[in-house]
């Protein structure tokens, strides 16, 4: 395209100008492979890595597809040495297999004589082989087929996993889909995951994620083992589950801080799952305690550690992660490609939107200025102490009364991360507080009470963010957040983002003191929020 919207640099960067017609289009491709880095006004930065291009060829995209969107949509001649790099990265992947042979026994197989015996040298990997056979292959240690997986990546091949899995303890599940069916992309999402045997789909929040872990429930018909982030989550899939699938109450257990239930279905907090005792993790005993046939993660990206290396010996039984976005703050994404398994779907969320699947959303940075006072205060604190002065400025809670007057009739969440500043903003406001400290009993009133409307504000810390199904959610005015994390942007969003009976537009407001470390931090959120497609408007709080 002579004059597309993208340059292609011999660095693998991609700069994307927004304002091109053809922007729209660009972006949507370009999010198979590459991540975007930086979303300033006019021109975004996206890296072409090789973590994204081996997703990407996972998901069923050849390399041939990867430069074609480049070439499709480039100002100038892709440079050559991208598009060699990028077809040998590609074509890295499944290079070497995983198999087991006709006794069971794991095999490392290579299509490449030279790299198979390149990567039995390695010091790591070479631990994990237990010999070479006459063909060339090498037999892989029975516990040792996560381990392999993961240094294998690190060496630059990543293997393609065919071991098959533990068909689990049969356990009849069908959907009841008495007035519903899966959505087309839900089903996608269900028919490439099995295809693939274990992976990740990625799918905005409120489009519909634990429908297709019930999807995947109904199709593997086996015990299934669902590890989620919080007690309230726990409840909410087995509400779910409940009304959409044939199981009863009888054969659903929640194995939580609070009970102890194991049964065929069993949904399991992370914090359970890594809590100690006498310094051993002390409920391990649940990864065996059934014959699971499929394990599915809630919202993968937040994945404690401890419970990776717990994945890396579960790696007979398919997995499937769940998730609004790859990102991972602590930056082991590609712990989720090894352990869990490579993306299989990702449905971008403006495609969803404009199919009326989630609601639209209209995004607002309101930028105010600290008082005088406050300002010397912030300039004489430590770079430790400034995020949170600058965040917790009382100047927020007048502009969030002055939006919450602005949008009568309507659910509001204010949403922040400090407990002190909560407390003050629910008696500000007069409206309830919901935090980590509220009892569960609690919290599920509360939430009760804001989907019936009797409760129409509620000022909420991150015990929000994850799973809890608020519909008729309209309007959320973020006061404060983790220093700019990006996989909380999409939770905080994701609130909004069920399509409402009202018919009410989504309104995400976030609250950001202007010429500190606030506003340096919105502009890691702005650059989720550009690259799942959405504008991103910033408003003088003199004006509201």
């Amino acid at each position: 395209m002579p004059d597309g919207p993208l340059i292609v640099q011999s660095d693998r960067s991609v700069l994307l100008e927004v304002a091109h017609p053809h922007a729209a289009d660009a972006r949507h491709d370009l999010a198979v492979f590459a991540e975007l880095e930086r979303a300033p006004e006019h021109i975004h930065t996206y890296r072409i890595t090789r973590l994204g291009l081996w997703n990407a060829r996972a998901a069923g995209h050849t390399a041939e597809e990867i430069l074609g969107t480049l070439e499709k949509y480039s100002k100038y001649a892709v440079p050559a040495s991208v598009t060699i790099d990028i077809a040998e990265t590609v074509n890295r992947y499944g290079r070497l297999t995983i198999e087991r042979d006709a006794e069971g026994t794991l095999i490392l197989r290579g299509t490449d004589a030279a790299v198979l015996s390149e990567v039995s040298r390695s010091k790591k990997v070479s631990t994990l082989l237990e010999g070479k056979r006459e063909d060339g292959s090498y037999e892989v240690a029975a516990w040792a087929r996560g381990q392999l997986k993961q240094e294998l990546l690190k060496l630059g091949w990543p293997a393609e996993d065919n071991a098959g899995y533990k068909p689990g303890a049969h356990h009849d599940i069908d959907l009841a889909t008495d007035g519903w069916a899966l959505r087309h992309y839900q089903e996608k999402a269900v028919s490439n995951f099995l295809e693939g045997g274990s992976g990740v789909v990625v799918l905005p929040c409120g489009a519909g994620k634990t429908l297709v872990g019930a999807g995947a429930m109904a199709a593997t018909k086996t015990d299934t083992l669902i590890l989620v982030t919080n007690t309230v989550s726990a409840r909410q899939w087995r509400d779910e589950l409940l009304k959409r699938t044939s199981l009863t109450p009888d054969e659903i257990g929640e194995y939580s801080g609070a009970t102890k239930e194991i049964k065929p279905v069993t949904i399991a907090t992370y914090q359970i799952l890594t809590a100690k005792r006498g310094g051993e993790f002390a409920h391990l005993a649940l990864l065996d305690a059934l014959d699971w046939g499929l394990v599915i993660y809630d919202e993968v990206h937040l994945l404690p550690a401890p419970v990776f290396k717990l994945t890396a010996e579960l790696q007979a039984r398919r997995r499937l992660g769940l998730t609004a976005t790859l990102v991972r703050e602590d930056g082991r994404e590609s712990d989720v490609f090894s352990l869990i398994g490579p993306k299989r779907f990702d449905a971008p969320w403006k495609e969803i939107e404009q199919e009326g699947f989630i609601s639209p959303a209209e995004c607002k940075e309101i930028r105010i200025d600290l008082d005088p006072e406050e300002r010397l205060i912030y300039a004489a604190a430590s770079d430790a102490e400034r995020y949170r002065l600058a965040a917790t400025s009382p100047v927020k809670i007048a502009i969030a009364k002055k939006l919450i007057a602005a949008h009568p009739g309507e659910r509001v969440l204010v949403i922040g991360q400090y407990l002190d500043q909560l407390a003050e903003l629910g008696a500000a406001l007069g409206v309830p507080e919901i935090t980590g400290a509220t009892p569960v009993d609690e919290r599920e009133r509360l939430f009760n009470a804001f989907r019936d409307g009797s409760e129409p504000v509620l000022v909420v810390s991150k015990v929000a963010n994850f799973s809890v199904d608020l519909p008729e959610a309209s309007v959320a005015i973020q006061v404060s957040g983790a220093f700019g994390s990006r996989q909380e942007e999409a939770q905080r969003l994701g609130r909004l983002l069920r399509p409402k009976k009202s018919g009410f537009t989504a309104t995400f407001y976030t609250l950001v003191a202007r010429d500190t470390v606030d506003q340096d931090f919105a502009l890691n959120r702005q650059r989720f929020l550009a690259e799942q497609g959405y504008s991103y408007e910033i408003v003088d709080g003199h004006t509201v």
